[in-house]
């Protein structure tokens, strides 16, 4: 991956600084290319257990009803906005 060019935030030139994404990307890649897109599943699946340990089942409703409850505000806000655009 090429280094980045430009400049930062102070508008000086950045001298090939990769941003903290950029980073993370070229981190993900090659941790992907050493150990295969499996190691992903399997750390993901160890996570996922040691969380499904950690907490109860009511806490995952919880975070069920808020999710549903912020879907359907986001809906009903992008309805309003869609009305609003009609008239």
């Amino acid at each position: 991956m090429a280094e980045r060019a430009g400049t930062d935030q102070s508008g000086t030139p950045d001298e090939g600084n990769m941003s903290v994404r950029e980073a993370g990307r070229k981190g993900g890649r090659t941790t992907r290319a050493r150990y295969g897109a499996e190691f992903f599943q399997e750390i993901g699946a160890k996570g996922g257990k040691a969380v499904s340990e950690r907490y109860s089942n009511e806490h995952f409703r919880e975070i069920g009803r808020k999710g549903g409850r912020r879907v359907a505000e986001l809906i009903a806000r992008a309805k309003r906005m869609d009305d609003q655009e009609r008239e």
